[in-house]
């Protein structure tokens, strides 16, 4: 059985960001082999994202560009906190292997909800943690191809949602190997957008 206000899409693109000297940088590749995946209309994706994908057709190419307002947002200086040394401890002791400036961290917010941060400094009682997108502050340009725009099965919309139910990031779902998606998880900026 299919619903007509989800639709499944596949996608192969390249992204790209632009900096200052309008010098384009790619960040990130999902190609045909192992295409970007979503269901239209359940929000795992960018919302302007969305919108210039769902309207193409198979073999359609696009080109299009978010600015940063529409896709994560400026870079705020009030995301960089500092977390309690003591957090990051396993089994009392701090986890100095994984805990080290660049590293991408798994966190939970008090609703529950995850997020990763990006660890600026790791001082004697604290942590600097960068809570920004990878990609807050920058405009995003998207270029690829259609690969896939049909209805979305029932099965197929259960299976997101228990996806995303379920403590995984989906990153199946979206044709990334081994679970890693993009330089910094799936949901830091990899290909689960």
């Amino acid at each position: 059985m299919e619903t007509a206000d989800n639709k499944y899409i596949t996608v192969a693109y390249k992204l790209y960001t632009t900096d200052k000297d309008g010098k384009k940088e790619l960040m990130e590749e999902a190609k045909a082999d192992h295409p970007f995946q979503f269901i239209s209309g359940l929000g795992t994706t960018l919302e302007d994202f969305e919108k210039n994908i769902v309207p193409l057709n198979k073999g359609d190419k696009f080109d299009f560009t978010l600015p940063a307002s529409e896709a994560y947002g400026d870079y705020t200086e009030e995301h960089v906190i500092e977390l309690p040394k003591n957090i990051f401890e396993i089994e009392g002791k701090f986890d100095a292997e994984r805990i080290t400036p660049g590293s991408v961290v798994p966190l939970m917010d008090a609703e529950g909800r995850r997020l990763n941060g990006t660890v600026i400094e790791v001082k004697p009682d604290v942590v600097v943690m960068d809570m920004n997108h990878p990609l807050a502050g920058a405009d995003l340009t998207f270029e690829g191809e259609v690969i896939e725009n049909r209805a979305a099965t029932n099965e197929e919309i259960q299976d997101l949602m228990k996806t995303m139910s379920g403590g995984g990031c989906g990153c199946d779902s979206c044709g990334c190997d081994d679970g890693e998606c993009g330089d910094g998880g799936c949901e830091s900026g990899g290909c689960c957008h």
